[in-house]
């Protein structure tokens, strides 16, 4: 199998930087989007196998725009993070996206998580 193309849409830079490091490691393509309209532009055609969407982002909030993501990138693994205590997260039962929801800070084994 070759290459998981990762998307990393979140507003901290060195959050995205590390990540991007590591999953390179890790034998990904990453690419990164600090705003939800360029991240949404890019799911289009970048057609990830994994989106890392945070929620606040400096142009709206992300995780509402879950399901846009779902719509373009059929079967993308979704993991949702947030660096605000998780309340309530979006239902998406109905679909068949995978989809895992983080706080942060993130561990190495749930970045791990990312790409099983």
């Amino acid at each position: 199998m070759g290459k998981k193309k990762v998307l990393i849409i979140d507003d901290e830079v060195d959050f995205c930087l590390l990540m991007q490091f590591y999953l390179s490691k890790k034998n990904c393509d990453v690419s990164i989007s600090h705003t939800l309209q360029d991240g949404l532009l890019l799911v289009h055609d970048y057609l990830p196998d994994i989106v890392i969407l945070d929620n606040n982002l400096p142009d709206g909030l992300g995780w509402p725009a879950a399901k846009n993501i779902i719509d373009a990138a059929p079967g993308v693994h979704l993991f949702l993070i947030s660096a605000n205590k998780i309340g309530n997260k979006p239902d998406y039962s109905s679909c068949d996206t995978k989809i895992d929801v983080v706080e942060k800070p993130i561990s190495i084994s749930q970045i791990d998580k990312f790409l099983k």
